[in-house]
């Protein structure tokens, strides 16, 4: 894997989140721009100079027009607009996204999907999970069924069984004799539900470990956590992956998911934890957010460990390429699938979650 497609291309640091400070919430930051006058020109004159322009304000005629144009935005680049960032789940988090964005491609010049507007969130995942495999080969020796198990844990749970309940309704009731489902409210209660249960429950089900002599049922039990039928597949054929992509740029919400999960899970040939950002938690993260928006992903089968979106790179002409990139994201990220050696924790290579996730030592 090369970082060589302008889609994929990061700019950062790469530096661990544990290592920067918070930055400030974008609505509080636009609200507090627009309380000062000096801010609040400037803001209004940058955002009339690329009203209906997706790369900058070189359109704009006049000499002095673009001399305005230019002002207003070098001063925003100072302002803490341009360094705002949101919180995933967060109330307002539409109208976060919605400046983020407007601020991103004002001040950037492009619509690219380089950078996550989310924070970075500091927790003893990024401790103790950094170096282990979010997907493994079903161990031979297993005889628990550890999903099984996950789904009884959420309902003793007040937290997850609330919003698992939550989610099941709308995903699983039929609207009309062609809509088996209400999509738009499944996927905001799937969002919900992996925003606001903890980790130790929501992975536990979408990321368990089956019996070997109970393959078929637990995987597909496992698959079903986020209900494929409404959330994931679709009656129609599937779509072209650069055409999904497209559709979930135009929503707030799902391209800031989906650029949070391609800046927090590039691959790395040689990080040890597979991660070009070193932080195996944050990939965690970034992935469960996908879910609950049209790029959701989910195991491709019932049987096995294959992931992808719902959809393919059939029809895709001379953007080919570009489409097996997207998709390989995937399917072949090693950051998501690579079995590291722990040797942080003296962990043999091929670890599972649900391991880590029952040893008495890394309880969360």
């Amino acid at each position: 894997w090369t970082r060589v497609s302008l889609m994929f291309t990061l700019k950062g640091d790469g530096g661990s989140s544990s290592s920067r400070p918070a930055r400030p919430d974008c609505v509080r930051a636009s609200e507090q721009c627009l309380k000062e006058y000096s801010c609040s020109t400037k803001y209004r004159t940058m955002r009339q100079c690329v009203a209906g322009r997706e790369s900058n304000f070189s359109a704009v005629t006049g000499s002095e027009a673009q001399g305005e144009c230019r002002s207003a935005i070098e001063a925003m680049k100072q302002s803490t607009l341009n360094n705002c960032r949101c919180r995933r789940g967060m109330k307002k988090e539409k109208n976060c996204l919605r400046i983020f964005w407007s601020i991103f491609q004002s001040l950037q010049g492009n619509d690219l999907l380089e950078y996550s507007p989310y924070e970075q969130v500091n927790s003893r995942l990024s401790d103790i999970f950094r170096l282990a495999p979010i997907i493994t080969v079903e161990p031979a020796s297993t005889k628990e069924n550890n999903c099984l198990n996950a789904a009884k844990a959420c309902n003793l749970n007040d937290t997850c069984k609330k919003y698992r309940s939550a989610y099941i309704t709308p995903c699983t009731s039929r609207v009309s004799a062609s809509e088996v489902c209400n999509k738009r409210k499944c996927h905001k209660a799937l969002r919900q539900f992996f925003d606001k249960v903890p980790t130790k429950y929501s992975y536990g089900m979408l990321f368990c470990s089956c019996p070997a002599g109970d393959q078929r049922a637990c995987a597909e039990r496992r698959r079903q956590t986020i209900v494929p039928v409404c959330s994931y597949d679709d009656k129609e054929d599937k779509p072209n992956c650069l055409s999904l992509q497209n559709t979930c740029k135009t929503n707030y919400i799902c391209r800031s998911r989906l650029a949070d999960f391609i800046s927090n899970c590039q691959p790395e040939a040689h990080s040890i934890s597979g991660c070009l950002r070193g932080s195996y938690a944050d990939c965690l993260l970034s992935y469960s957010g996908l879910i609950g928006t049209v790029m959701t992903p989910n195991y491709v089968r019932s049987l096995g460990i294959s992931l992808s979106p719902w959809c393919d790179c059939g029809s895709s002409g001379n953007s080919k390429p570009d489409c097996d990139r997207f998709a390989e994201f995937f399917t072949h990220n090693r950051c998501l699938r690579e079995f590291q050696y722990c040797r942080d924790y003296n962990f043999p290579s091929r670890i599972s979650f649900s391991f880590l996730h029952n040893h008495p030592k890394y309880q969360l």
